[in-house]
């Protein structure tokens, strides 16, 4: 039995249990009941096990089956390196909490079983529970530095959510000494009162070479480093110049003035713009690199694509979702050479309405590869020479900023939000010492990029919604009502409102608030509250609507070099272009979409992980080297046990409470304050003030710093 099919049968399953007509019984009245077949029951067996496993159902000691009455959930494990956990369970707004005594071997990644403990769910409480069972590890290999014995070694494992060092036996090893990286793969998960036990698969290096820092981050979150040979042949062999043959019943618009936007280090060129004014109409083309004409479906290349997920941009590498031969060649649209292309080509009148779209196979060939910084020169700095060299392309320019004005204004008119907060730069240099952190601003040509994107995407996710087939769309769910109230008790406080209705939020509601705390101290906080009070989109084969962007339509249709769910739509919208799209194909992507979505998305945050903590480790690293310098920040976060404060590269670090002297400070909830007891001295959000670099921790990825004494220290330039 495939696992959709298993998954529908356990649902019905349960919902009869449900029901008021179910009492219990045995697996044969439950099968002659359902009309299963004899040479099927085993598999219904395996269903029924499945949920008491699960702790929905209940066996009796005479094999009679029912929904089971225990407060049992089933979530995923997350540790602390404190020892006690959370488990985050599946459509349950508030994770729950679990003390040390009661997470009984479960390791953080782990699906678990877990029976909330009574009396502990009282109003305005998280509530605790225990884990009665571990239902499936989610960890089996881990990185870490390992410490040798006489005799045997332990890893201390990098990730500090797994609690527990994980003991080596001497020959199993590797030959590995005091300080090596290594990964070692878990061979007994241990106990309450056994530590876990494994065996060295790989030696990284030593802690204190260079690149092993990256690299150690790499292995701990799984990611592949090497392509299969099958996947690097394949592309050899498919990445061949456009000829005659692959041109023949597209559409050809290579005489169409095109152009590329992108960084100055962009390699992977998957998206063009065309634009004109016609009868008072914009015509826009977004035109994407046709992937899937290159990548066939189970194919090894798209085996490995699908696994992957996504490409990873860590500070120092990419990890590319397709093999170079193929993203940074035939499938980028490099200037000057012919391309296959698939092309959103929309009419959108003065108010960025799309009156009129066509979806398109086409021939595509980029007049100039432009760069961020230069179309800034050219629309916002007005540089005579950079004007100059691109004479024939500034009117499109000029259009393309008119028109993206035209968008974002409907965007902000129907109440989509827009998180502006800076993305870092982070400089290295060849040894991966980084030599200078910085914000990195949006500006006029990134915007306009996004804009044309989101409406391509937008206009895309429409179409195939209305021509009822399988897709995959991206969404994003309305807040949960919990963290709303919550957001709107808080923001209270500082004088702000917004309207909540009884179950839901509209996003012009929140789109209001960032606009009013626009410049003010509280910015900082209020918007990352904001934004950790919304949930995280994702990928789906229903369309539910993007709730952050205030649409009911959306998709990810731009970027199939780099993400597996736009490539996996082209092949879609290629079918149906060609009339292709029989009722065998439906079932067929009606069967495997929801686990290309549900994989993706998976594949999206392990990513997101990888990519963080990697700028955190440089920050750190760049700051061990100011120790004892003074800078001048501004306090973005307060709270107990000391605050936050934000230097002007991005860089976050922490005063603690202990480190303020002179007083006693205690903290003012409800102003979000730290206040001195004797002097009256306040430290608020918003708050600029010099601080000087005390210390760091590269194991834990943190910054401590204090304040300077009677201001004394020389200030550094971060």
């Amino acid at each position: 039995m495939d696992k959709e099919l298993f998954k529908q049968r356990k649902n019905v399953i349960y919902e009869f249990m449900c029901s008021d007509l179910y009492v219990p019984m045995k697996l044969k009245e439950l099968a002659v009941l359902m009309d299963v077949p004899r040479g099927e029951r085993e598999d219904l067996k395996q269903v029924l096990d499945s949920l008491v496993e699960e702790g929905k159902a209940a066996c009796s000691k005479k094999g009679k089956y029912s929904k089971s009455e225990s407060k049992a959930l089933c979530g995923v494990f997350t540790g602390n390196i404190r020892g006690f956990g959370f488990v985050t369970v599946e459509g349950e707004p508030e994770d729950i909490y679990i003390p040390e005594a009661y997470v009984n071997g479960s390791m953080h990644g782990d699906t678990v079983q877990v029976e909330l403990l009574p009396g502990k769910a009282e109003s305005g409480k998280r509530r605790e529970g225990k884990v009665v069972k571990v239902l499936e590890r989610g960890t089996a290999h881990v990185v870490g530095v390992f410490q040798k014995k006489k005799t045997f070694g332990f890893v201390c494992p990098d990730n500090m959510k797994l609690m527990q060092d994980i003991f080596v036996p001497i020959e199993r090893s590797k030959g590995a000494v005091d300080g090596h990286k290594v990964v070692v793969e878990l061979t007994d998960y241990g106990n309450s009162r056994r530590k876990p036990e494994g065996k060295v698969v790989e030696i990284i290096g030593h802690v204190n070479d260079p690149g092993t820092d990256i690299l150690s981050i790499v292995k701990g979150y799984g990611l592949p480093t090497e392509f299969p040979e099958k996947a690097l042949n394949q592309a050899e062999r498919v990445g061949k110049p456009v000829s005659t043959a692959d041109m023949a019943g597209r559409m050809d618009i290579r005489d169409w003035q095109m152009v590329t936007i992108d960084g100055e280090d962009a390699k992977d060129l998957d998206d063009a713009i065309t634009l004109s004014r016609e009868g008072g109409l914009y015509h826009l083309g977004v035109h994407i690199a046709d992937v899937t004409n290159y990548v066939q479906e189970r194919s090894a290349l798209d085996a490995e694509a699908l696994e992957r997920g996504t490409s990873v941009y860590l500070v120092d590498r990419v990890i590319p979702m397709l093999p170079h031969v193929l993203s940074n060649g035939i499938c980028s649209l490099n200037q000057g050479e012919d391309r296959l292309a698939l092309s959103c080509m929309m009419a959108i009148d003065q108010k960025g309405n799309v009156v009129d779209h066509k979806i398109a196979e086409t021939v595509v060939r980029v007049d100039r590869r432009m760069t961020y910084t230069s179309v800034r020169k050219i629309l916002k700095d007005k540089d005579e020479a950079e004007r100059a060299e691109y004479g024939e392309l500034v009117p499109m320019f000029e259009l393309m900023e008119e028109l993206a004005a035209i968008l974002r204004e409907k965007r902000r008119r129907r109440g989509s939000i827009d998180f502006d907060f800076p993305e870092t730069k982070i400089v290295l240099d060849q040894r991966g010492k980084p030599l200078e952190i910085k914000p990195y601003e949006r500006n006029v040509a990134t915007k306009i990029i996004e804009d044309f994107m989101l409406i391509a995407n937008e206009t895309v996710a429409q179409d195939f919604f209305w021509q009822e087939i399988p897709f995959v769309y991206r969404t994003h769910d309305v807040p949960d009502p919990e963290k709303i109230r919550s957001l709107r008790h808080f923001i209270h406080n500082f004088g702000y409102s917004m309207k909540v209705g009884q179950e839901d939020i509209h996003p012009k509601e929140l789109q209001k608030l960032l606009e009013k705390i626009d410049d003010t101290p509280e910015e900082p906080l209020i918007s990352r509250l904001t934004l950790r009070s919304m949930r995280q989109a994702k990928y789906t084969t229903e369309c539910t609507g993007h709730f952050g962007l205030a649409t009911q339509y959306y998709c990810h249709f731009t970027s199939p070099i780099r993400r597996y769910p736009d490539l996996q739509i082209h092949r879609i919208i290629k079918e149906a272009l060609r009339g292709k799209m029989t009722e065998k194909r439906i079932a067929h992507y009606e069967s495997i979409l929801p686990e290309v979505a549900g994989h993706s998305s998976k594949r999206e945050r392990r990513a997101e992980e990888a990519e963080r903590e990697t700028d955190k480790l440089k920050k750190v690293e760049y700051m061990s080297e100011h120790i004892g310098e003074v800078f001048e920040g501004v306090i973005s976060g307060v709270t107990a046990w000391g605050m936050y404060v934000e230097l002007p590269n991005t860089v976050e670090g922490m005063v603690h409470v202990t480190n303020l002297t002179g007083d006693y400070y205690r903290y003012e909830e409800p102003t979000y304050e730290l206040v001195g007891e004797t002097t009256g001295k306040r430290y608020k959000l918003g708050q600029k003030l010099q601080v000087v670099v005390e210390s760091t921790n590269k194991a834990l990825r943190t910054i401590d710093f204090a304040l300077p004494e009677d201001g004394e220290g020389s200030v550094g330039e971060p």
